[in-house]
């Protein structure tokens, strides 16, 4: 169904009220409590110093006892991974409160164990950094999760395997004011990067690396997490580039290039019949190529909740399968899923300045709820072309409250 003009006058609104909520998070980011004053030079706590060997063999105790040094320390202090080693960590979580002016500096290369057993106690996550505040993690170094022992044993790529979860790679869990640049996270064991349950977050120039067939490796995963901005990197994997779920609230994502992959998603959302809830979230100045998705809103029939004031803009697309795709009864299974009523919301959607080529007949797809219909969509100068120029390409739009602006192809019938 399409509204007319009061709904046109509708977005314009909601553009305006976008464009500020952009502007407060550039202006208020972490960086402000982080870098806002002078330093005294701070002490350098060097891992090597504290017994680790770079051989091949754990360093996990020597990282353990360089971090209850370095963040205990009065006067602030560097945590420091020499450059042009390896070093082998078996899971670890380098826990604060810490003494303020504290700072992580990865020059070398931090490798996951190769033993599936260390993970017996924990198979989610490999490294987290949890309860911290005013914390920056830099250094250009690499952090290598040792991925490929893992993948072969999915049900994905192995379907005799049970379906067991593997490990994230990086978790930053109950952090405040934390700035992560310029760090390269490769061939994660499942998931690269996860920010859980943090606020003002900072996350700029990097680079994460996986195989376009590894399983379930999402590049930068946002969860029950408000004000996190994404600026300025690089994500090429086998499953989201960016991954925005329950609880997450004013969110940027600016200077993206993903591909390989399967895009940007906002979900899923609302799975096992859960109340989910995700909000003011900007995607801008995006570039999006050879993925299986562009833009996507994905949900589960059955949930609850919403997915409102999302502006997706100046984005270009090479060679995306489904470059927008707005999927309320979203279903990971063989067999159709049942039908059920209740569904998450989803209203007060821009789609603004998006050029590019789709791969698949069906360049913009809408499928939403027919009790719960997405309400209050503005298309507005979008223009999509078939790869190639091979085919036909079309839109999808059923039980959508939708409009345009500007040049729009392909448009709903």
């Amino acid at each position: 169904m399409h509204l007319h003009k009061h709904l046109v006058i509708l977005l314009t609104i909601l553009w305006s009220t976008l464009s500020c909520f952009s502007y407060r998070i550039d202006q208020h980011g972490p960086t402000r409590n982080i870098l806002a004053h002078h330093r005294p030079k701070p002490r350098l706590i060097n891992v090597d110093h504290y017994g680790a060997k770079a051989n091949g063999t754990d360093d996990s105790k020597a990282f353990l006892k360089a971090w209850r040094n370095a963040c205990s320390s009065s006067s602030g202090s560097e945590f420091v991974v020499p450059k042009n080693k390896v070093y082998h960590l078996k899971p670890i979580t380098f826990s604060g409160p810490c003494s303020p002016n504290f700072k992580v500096k990865i020059y070398g290369t931090i490798k996951a164990s190769s033993r599936q057993s260390d993970y017996d106690e924990d198979r989610r996550r490999w490294i987290v950094f949890e309860d911290l505040e005013n914390l920056i993690v830099e250094g250009g170094g690499t952090i290598n999760g040792n991925g490929r022992i893992w993948w072969i044993k999915s049900c994905k790529v192995d379907e005799t395997q049970p379906c067991i979860g593997a490990p994230t790679a990086v978790v930053f869990k109950n952090c405040r004011n934390l700035l992560v640049n310029s760090i390269r996270i490769k061939n994660p064991q499942q998931m690269h990067l996860t920010f859980l349950n943090s606020v003002n977050v900072r996350a700029s120039n990097l680079r994460i690396i996986a195989p376009a067939d590894s399983p379930n490796t999402d590049g930068i995963h946002i969860t029950a997490s408000h004000n996190v901005q994404v600026i300025n990197s690089i994500v090429k994997t086998g499953d989201d580039c960016v991954s925005i779920v329950d609880g997450s609230r004013n969110i940027v994502v600016r200077k993206l290039t993903c591909g390989p992959g399967h895009g940007i998603s906002i979900g899923s959302l609302g799975k096992n019949n859960t109340e989910d809830k995700v909000s003011n979230i900007l995607v801008d100045k995006a570039v999006i190529s050879n993925t299986t998705n562009g833009v996507r809103i994905k949900s589960w029939q059955g949930g609850s909740g919403y997915a409102k004031n999302i502006k997706f803009q100046n984005i270009i697309m090479h060679n995306v399968t489904n470059p927008i795709i707005v999927d309320q009864n979203y279903c990971d299974r063989q067999e159709p899923c049942p039908e059920q009523y209740s569904a998450v919301q989803m209203k007060n959607v821009v789609y603004q300045n998006i050029r590019g080529t789709s791969n698949s007949e069906v360049a913009i797809n809408f499928d939403c709820s027919k009790t719960f219909p997405c309400r209050a969509i503005l298309l507005d100068n979008v223009v999509l072309s078939r790869q190639g120029d091979e085919g036909d390409m079309k839109a999808s739009c059923a039980n959508v409250m939708l409009a345009t602006r500007g040049k729009v192809t392909p448009r709903c019938e």
